[in-house]
């Protein structure tokens, strides 16, 4: 008999049963507490928020990982103007602690890149750790190329080139699709 008392560790759950899928409306109020619990209320805060408010993830490109019913990972892609180029906002990536360091984050953000560049789009960005991202093809913007709503540290500004030339005809401030 165990200790009421102890911490015993729970064997990780198998991933083989991970669903990997486009988006749907009936999973936004999941993606939303998932959000909370990960983020809490001071993402609302945050300039790339900014650039969400209003404005519905494109579904087609929005992923999100299931085990079971258990919503664990979601991805969600926003569409973004620059001048009168549109462009895809990545995120909030977010992963449930207990499975995170799993690769699901990165499968997430690879399978909404990928839906991206099937799309037709031409650059992603997102506001993040280089570190973390650069292994998904991102770079750092050049200081001044492009604004957002509100403060942002340039060092985490990053894009991701879909299709070639299109970062290039990129230039000023970030706003919301409509």
């Amino acid at each position: 008999m165990s200790d009421p008392g102890s911490t015993s560790s729970v064997p990780p759950p198998d991933l083989a049963a991970l669903d990997l899928r486009p988006m749907r409306p009936a999973d936004l109020p999941l993606i939303e507490r998932l959000d909370e619990r990960v983020f809490g209320p001071g993402r609302f805060s945050r300039s790339a928020y900014r650039l969400r408010e209003g404005v519905a993830p494109d579904f087609n490109l929005s992923r999100v990982a299931y085990v079971g019913s258990l919503l664990i990972g979601a991805n969600l892609m926003t569409l973004a103007r620059c001048g009168e180029q549109e462009l895809v906002l990545l995120g909030p990536l977010t992963v449930e602690p207990a499975y995170r360091s799993r690769g699901i984050g990165e499968a997430l953000a690879l399978a909404s890149i990928e839906a991206s560049r099937a799309a037709g789009h031409g650059v992603v960005i997102l506001v993040g750790d280089l570190p973390y991202y650069a292994r998904l093809g991102f770079k750092p913007v050049p200081m001044g190329k492009l604004t957002l709503p509100g403060p942002v540290d340039p060092a985490r500004l990053l894009h991701c080139e879909l299709r070639p030339g299109a970062f290039e005809a990129l230039s000023g401030r970030i706003r919301r699709a409509f």
